[in-house]
């Protein structure tokens, strides 16, 4: 029998990163709605990721995309975050923005422009060395749209050269994640576009690289809870991007639409001991709020991950056990489903009271008039956007 109490001692440890990117302006390709008091600089992003930390208790670090969240000085920017009450996180790479990579970057033909991306992606470490950083995050937009377009193993050889070639780089307390994205941009081919080719190209480089779990990225009826148990019992499961999607890479909200799925995920993670903290296994958001407010989207999609979390902690597992090991098909599904039908608003309500905080986040983040003082006072300069 599992006690509240016993959910409530490991709910403590859980850690959430949000992504500066969330904080920006966002859209589709077709348009990017601009909102008012929306960041300007990095520094007004880690602000608002410290209001998300302050309401929930458990966001208590913020990743950074490069060249989205250039500075000059990242020594400086890291200690601006400390002093916010967070900490930088995750450095996202990025070679899908410049014209040079319309054919790919690290797998292009070119190799000129080979060089260019491999460079900025040493870039990346170099940052991490300064924002004491553990993770590099790497998503490849490359690929080819027509059959014969290039040779698809060599550009499996080249995205191998370009992994080694960082691999090498970054350090003994550093790591890289290697994304997937099953399609888009690229539409017939992906260099990188399922777990299986990111965790051969990881196997072959090291401990040090592991693959990140974007839920958004995968064909339709994909089992993801199949991939998280798979990769964790090889050692290889390195981070998630959580957001929901209906469709294609949507980036909602987290548990907007699939809520039952993100318990399933989390189950597995807890039965495969990456919610332990020593399994090095990062949870990060990765969502764009396009016509919803930035900062009670992100605590929103937070407390979804933390309400999919505490039900999985909530599956009697010996009971389950029992049922498995007997055969009892209903029974053992009964386990699972009593566990994700309980309504855990109240355990995390007495859970935030007692750590101080309030027990409604949203509602403590609306009365506390920051919506409407950023507002106010983020009138000119440029906002941050990624642009369409």
């Amino acid at each position: 029998m599992v006690t509240p109490s016993a959910v409530k001692s490991r709910l403590r440890t859980q850690q959430i990163e949000t992504p500066s990117w969330a904080y920006g302006n966002s859209g589709t390709r077709f348009k990017v709605f601009a909102q008012p008091g929306v960041p300007r600089t990095p520094e007004e992003k880690i602000d608002d990721a410290a209001q998300v930390h302050a309401v929930t208790g458990i966001a208590p670090s913020v990743a950074l995309h490069i060249p989205w969240d250039r500075v000059d000085d990242y020594a400086a920017l890291a200690k601006y975050a400390e002093a916010a009450g967070v900490r930088l996180g995750t450095i996202n790479s990025n070679v899908f923005q410049d014209d040079d990579y319309k054919l790919g970057s690290v797998t292009n033909p070119d190799p000129r422009i080979r060089r260019k991306a491999l460079a900025h992606l040493l870039e990346c470490v170099d940052i991490m060395d300064e924002t004491g950083s553990r993770d590099l995050k790497l998503w490849f937009s490359d690929g080819t749209n027509y059959p014969g377009q290039d040779d698809i193993r060599a550009r499996q050889d080249r995205l191998a050269e370009a992994l080694a070639a960082v691999y090498e780089r970054i350090g003994a307390h550093q790591r890289m994640v290697l994304e997937y994205k099953l399609f888009e941009p690229a539409f017939y081919t992906m260099d990188v576009p399922d777990w299986g080719t990111s965790y051969a190209h990881c196997v072959r480089l090291g401990e040090k690289a592991t693959v990140c779990v974007d839920t958004g990225h995968h064909a339709h009826g994909t089992n993801i809870e199949f991939i998280v148990a798979f990769l964790l019992r090889e050692g290889k499961l390195g981070a998630f991007d959580f957001n929901s999607r209906f469709y294609a890479d949507d980036d909602l909200m987290a548990g907007a639409a699939d809520p039952f799925g993100l318990f399933r995920i989390m189950y597995e993670v807890v039965r495969g001991g990456g919610f332990e903290p020593e399994s090095g296994v990062a949870f990060m958001l990765d969502q764009c709020h396009n016509i919803e407010a930035k900062i009670p989207a992100i605590i929103r999609s937070v407390l979804n991950v933390q309400e999919a979390t505490a039900k999985a902690l909530l599956v009697d597992r010996d009971e389950l056990a029992k049922a498995q090991d007997s055969g009892d098909v209903l029974g053992a599904n009964e386990v699972l489903m009593d566990a994700y039908h309980t309504d855990v608003r109240p355990l995390l309500a007495e859970l935030r009271a007692e750590q101080g905080l309030d027990p409604d986040p949203l509602g403590a983040y609306r009365r506390s008039g920051y919506g409407e003082r950023i507002v106010a006072e983020r009138v000119g300069g440029e906002q941050a956007g990624w642009g369409a």
